[in-house]
């Protein structure tokens, strides 16, 4: 502690740099912090999936149709307990993207009864199950719009098939929720309507998107798997039926290898940061070159000097740690309100800064912070008092 005020001043010596250096730093762990944040977040839902639900889906795309009448075959499968058409709407409101959220037409009764997660109370339900043109939606995306029960409301969707000359007209029968503890994956931004609304509008052409069964014995969910999609192995319209971790991971998917994208982009960053600092620390150690020998004169060791600067750059890594750490905590609570992007982090359960992402951006810091370190040091360590000196 006796030498903090030494190391002190040489950080106070030239604020600018010293400010610069430790925003740099900043920057790094924010963004490093922020984007393992949402790698985590999306993992941590991949394994949220009910292990008694499975997807059925056209072999080839989610961009194709199944038959109706898949449904009554599949409802045939021995371990298949129950089963319900989920389809995609891509419903906008207002007409524009902007204003997008979830919407998809389910089978209301089967719905609630395959998605235990989906809490609505009982008059809700009835009114649900007997109003064609009602739809539920979740408690966030009541709040966002200012939505009550028995509002209505009206959706066009993007999807040609779905397209009848006129937007859908719904009416609100029920705001559901669910227990955040158990069910921490659902989706409170959400609406779902009556399939029958959508198939009367537009006919049978138009298929199914997809459908969910509910199985008997999580168990034997491939060897279920395997049995439905046998079903039409031969038929024009084949299937491919996964686990609904599987069906959830397929999306990730869709956009590369996520956490291998983010991760090389963090890595790039540290590296650049690292260049950075390691330079400001050579440029800072060269100036000092004449105070390095007066102070192994006064008989400070080389390895105490070479100590006091490797402290020195780990409390520059510590100080851009914390500051960064700070930002991505901040960033973290705000994205979820941001346009656009808050539609999207809404998704994802378990979105926060957890304690790992701490150990890890703070470390981070502090590795960048040695290893930026250590070269100057090093070289003050080797210089001689003659040479050093000689330059006065």
């Amino acid at each position: 502690m006796k030498f903090a005020p030494l190391i002190l001043k040489h950080l106070r010596k030239n604020w600018i740099r010293t400010l610069s250096t430790v925003l740099a730093m900043a920057v790094c762990i924010f963004l490093i912090c922020t984007l393992q944040t949402v790698v985590d977040a999306v993992n941590y839902g991949l394994h949220l999936g009910n292990a008694s639900r499975l997807v059925t889906r056209h072999y080839v795309s989610l961009v194709f149709n199944l038959p109706n009448n898949y449904e009554a075959k599949i409802a045939a499968v021995t371990g298949v307990k129950n089963i319900t058409i989920v389809t995609w709407f891509g419903g906008m409101y207002r007409g524009d993207l902007k204003y997008f959220f979830p919407n998809l037409a389910v089978e209301p009764e089967k719905f609630l009864a395959i998605y235990p997660e989906i809490m609505l109370p009982e008059d809700q339900k009835q009114a649900w199950f007997h109003d064609g043109r009602g739809c539920i939606i979740g408690r966030k995306l009541a709040e966002k719009w200012g939505w009550k029960v028995g509002d209505a409301f009206q959706l066009e969707s993007f999807i040609p098939p779905y397209r009848v000359g006129k937007p859908f007209e719904f009416v609100i029968d029920g705001i559901y929720d669910t227990d955040l503890v158990k069910y921490p994956a659902t989706d409170l931004t959400a609406m779902y309507f009556n399939y029958k609304y959508l198939y009367e509008a537009t006919g049978e052409k138009t298929g199914v998107g997809t459908l969910t069964e509910l199985i008997d014995d999580p168990s034997h969910a491939g060897a279920i798997s395997k049995a439905i999609d046998a079903e039409f192995e031969n038929s024009d319209t084949q299937t491919k039926t996964e686990t609904e971790q599987q069906f959830i991971a397929g999306f990730v998917a869709m956009a590369g290898n996520l956490a291998l994208l983010l991760n090389g982009i963090g890595l790039a960053v540290a590296f650049t940061i690292l260049l950075v600092t390691a330079n400001t620390m050579s440029i800072a150690v060269r100036e000092r070159q004449q105070e390095i020998g007066v102070l192994k004169t006064l008989g400070f060791p080389s390895g105490l000097v070479m100590a006091l600067i490797l402290v020195e750059a780990l409390l520059l890594g510590a100080m851009g740690g914390a500051l960064g750490l700070l930002l991505a905590g901040g960033a973290i609570r705000v994205l979820p309100s941001v346009p656009y992007i808050g539609d999207v982090v809404r998704q994802f359960p378990g979105l926060g800064l957890s304690s790992r992402i701490v150990t890890y951006g703070l470390g981070t810091a502090l590795l960048l912070g040695l290893l930026a370190g250590f070269v100057p040091a090093l070289l003050a360590y080797r210089a001689r008092i003659t040479e050093v000196l000689r330059q006065l």
